[in-house]
């Protein structure tokens, strides 16, 4: 059996507190984008996972995590995981997290476990902050450490999401460290929900920005040069994205693009 988790862009992205447990608290819309990685179960005698495509580092990898969160609870088979990898690591676009969370949804249909997406949503919290957005994959509201989300009457239907990786791996506690909690500058949902996108450019920010590469501030501006309406880093970074009303054309004088997203 074969999937294709997706990838996510943060629009706006808010850090307003530090927890006790050592997470923060933050505020964010995530929005899913269309560039995949690839996901397939098979019968096997023993349980493995095989990579392609982009290199994956470390062992503990969240594919392999579902599979043994799921098995404690329920009487699986052995499974030979292939993941083939093509969203950029650490570019705040969710890829690792999309993998666990759709790991989850393909064995839960795989083996008939009869899992609603409620119960997939828990499975997911145990695997990482962001996971449980990839289980219904529909735009939301994120907040506490990410894991609490509320539905967003937000459509980009019709808009193009070009996403730009600076070849930048950046890494997320790291980035964390670098931020002040603050309030909430903005009522992000309404703001989201009644702004025209093109007014998003000075009011909806991402606090990790501060403290980005220089070549990230530099695609952000490309990106606006090209006749992005809003453009800004996804996450903790580095993928930058736009928001482009109609098809866009670049020149040679932008050579980064990375993937052009519909």
């Amino acid at each position: 059996m074969l999937c294709f988790p997706n990838a996510k862009i943060n629009i706006g992205l808010y850090i307003t507190g530090k927890r006790a447990d050592g997470y923060h608290e933050l505020l964010s819309c995530f929005y899913p984008a269309p560039w995949h990685d690839a996901l397939e179960v098979i019968a096997a005698e023993r349980t493995r996972l095989t990579t392609s495509g982009l290199a994956i580092p470390g062992n503990d990898n969240l594919c392999l995590q579902a599979y043994h969160l799921l098995r404690a609870d329920f009487d699986l088979p052995p499974v030979h995981i292939h993941l083939h990898k093509h969203i950029p690591i650490g570019a705040g676009l969710g890829g690792g997290s999309a993998d666990g969370a759709f790991m989850l949804k393909l064995l839960n249909d795989k083996f008939a476990l009869g899992l609603d997406n409620e119960r997939l949503r828990h499975y997911a919290g145990r695997l990482g902050s962001d996971c449980p957005f990839f289980i219904d994959n529909r735009p939301v509201l994120a907040s506490g450490r990410g894991e609490v989300l509320t539905p967003l009457h937000l459509s980009l239907a019709g808009w193009h999401i070009i996403v730009v990786y600076p070849q930048l791996h950046i890494d997320t506690a790291a980035a964390y460290r670098q931020v002040t909690p603050q309030p909430t500058p903005l009522d992000l949902r309404q703001t989201l929900e009644t702004t025209p996108v093109a007014e998003w450019r000075n009011l909806v920010k991402n606090d990790f920005e501060k403290s980005a590469p220089q070549p990230v501030h530099e695609l952000k501006q490309q990106l606006y040069e090209a006749g992005a309406s809003y453009a800004a880093m996804s996450g903790s970074g580095s993928a930058v994205y736009g928001l482009f009303e109609g098809k866009p054309s670049f020149s040679t004088s932008f050579p980064n693009i990375i993937e052009r997203l519909r």
